[in-house]
């Protein structure tokens, strides 16, 4: 399988593509825009997608946003959304946990939006702001409370010892439901920082835990579960655009979506040409079926079948 660049082929094909779907699912951050500036055209192109009849949905592995949070970002960067729109792991976090007809308490390492998503289905929870160390104190004191019955690890710039201790220990108990929002290893800001990511504190609760996570985002199924369930999408007639491939690309490929590549994010195209010679089955899944520089590049194909439907 080799990435096919859609700028190379010629313009009937480029059409021909943009007609073999109805439905976009759309990562965001690096896709869409980086942190609160639109990536050139983006928006256009997502509403004219819309305006050509196609559904769009915003699917992110951003625990720190809830579906209204996200909802607010999109207008103020000219995205046409509503909160039916939105796939965002705090709010799947509770959707899972409202399926399993959950009624305690969830111990929560993670933000106000994980909190807030509970809340909204009634879930209580604890846990969510900084936990020091305090001195003198012994780690293993803390005062365990008997109604959580679930622990959910998402992005947490508040991480600490004391919160890998209290999560650890509720989820000695098998009872207890672990759930992780995404395993992105980390985030992209500048080429001399590295903020570590969801994933590396999902992969830290699961080694002193000895349990595995039920993970909410891409590359696993169940943010696809959900909007199946909810939208009745067809896999052959959607489209994923990510720009990170081993999280955006690998789930439309596990889930048979076609795949389109952005490069103005995470992946870069050596590295997807290196994945095309690989012998390795798991390196050749995260080869997208199409790639383009960036998603605004696709405006001017998308106005030449605007003017050909009018």
């Amino acid at each position: 399988m080799s990435a096919v660049n859609v700028k190379a082929l010629a313009r009937q094909k480029v059409h021909r593509f943009l007609n073999s779907f109805d439905t976009v699912l759309t990562d965001c951050d690096g896709v869409l825009w980086m942190h609160m500036t639109p990536l050139p055209h983006a928006a256009d192109v997502v509403n004219l997608f819309r305006r050509l009849g196609k559904r769009v949905f915003y699917v992110t592995n951003n625990s720190t946003k809830t579906r209204g949070d996200l909802v607010d970002k999109c207008r103020a960067l000219k995205f046409d959304a509503a909160e039916d729109d939105i796939l965002c792991t705090a709010h799947l976090s509770a959707c899972y946990l409202q399926s399993l007809g959950f009624r305690k308490k969830v111990y929560v390492i993670g933000t106000e939006a994980i909190a807030k998503e509970l809340k909204e289905a009634n879930i209580s929870c604890c846990g969510t702001g900084p936990d020091p160390i305090k001195p003198n104190v012994p780690y293993s004191v803390f005062e365990r409370d008997p109604e959580v019955a679930a622990v959910i690890v998402g992005f947490d710039e508040h991480f600490s010892y004391p919160k890998m201790v209290k999560a650890a220990t509720y989820l000695r108990d098998a009872s207890v439901h672990f759930i992780g929002t995404n395993t992105d290893e980390n985030y992209p800001v500048s080429d001399d920082i590295v903020i570590p990511g969801t994933g590396s504190l999902v992969r830290c609760i699961e080694s002193c835990s000895e349990r595995k996570a039920v993970i909410m985002g891409k590359p696993d199924k169940y943010m696809a579960k959900m909007l199946t369930e909810r939208s009745n999408v067809d896999p052959q007639r959607t489209l994923m655009i990510g720009d990170r491939c081993n999280t955006d690309i690998l789930f439309g490929t596990r889930c048979g979506f076609t795949t389109l590549l952005v490069l103005t994010g995470v992946t870069a195209l050596s590295d997807v040409e290196r994945w095309e010679r690989s012998e390795r089955r798991e390196e050749r899944d995260l080869v997208p079926n199409y790639y383009i520089d960036a998603l605004g590049d696709l405006l001017p194909y998308l106005k030449e079948l605007e003017t050909d439907v009018s």
